[in-house]
């Protein structure tokens, strides 16, 4: 006769499950990932004021082509940039294990 519950010695607390060595663990986000994802942000819905409506928002709040609009230009790039890194990084890490 089948019983329904599992074995004593087979089942899982929840707090065994929390710790055991290869669970993913939650990352934390430094600093420059929130300023790096923010830009992103701030570069994606740019992109889609211009994409829909012909509108860039940054020229419009900072001018045309100003020294200000460059740079956050520049620093939507650079956080692209960042972001990459940060994903291929992401993605070689064993779970468990932190890369070096």
């Amino acid at each position: 006769m089948a019983t329904i519950n599992a074995p004593a010695n087979e089942r899982r607390h929840l707090s065994d499950r929390r710790t055991m060595p290869g669970s993913l663990q939650r990352a934390k986000m430094n600093a420059l990932d929130w300023v790096a994802m923010v830009l992103l942000i701030v570069g994606g819905l740019n992109w889609g004021l211009v994409g829909l409506f012909n509108y860039d928002l940054v020229a419009a709040l900072f001018g045309t082509q100003s020294p200000l609009a460059r740079v956050v230009y520049v620093l939507v790039g650079l956080a692209a940039l960042y972001s990459i890194y940060t994903a291929s990084k992401m993605a070689t890490q064993v779970p468990g294990r932190t890369a070096s």
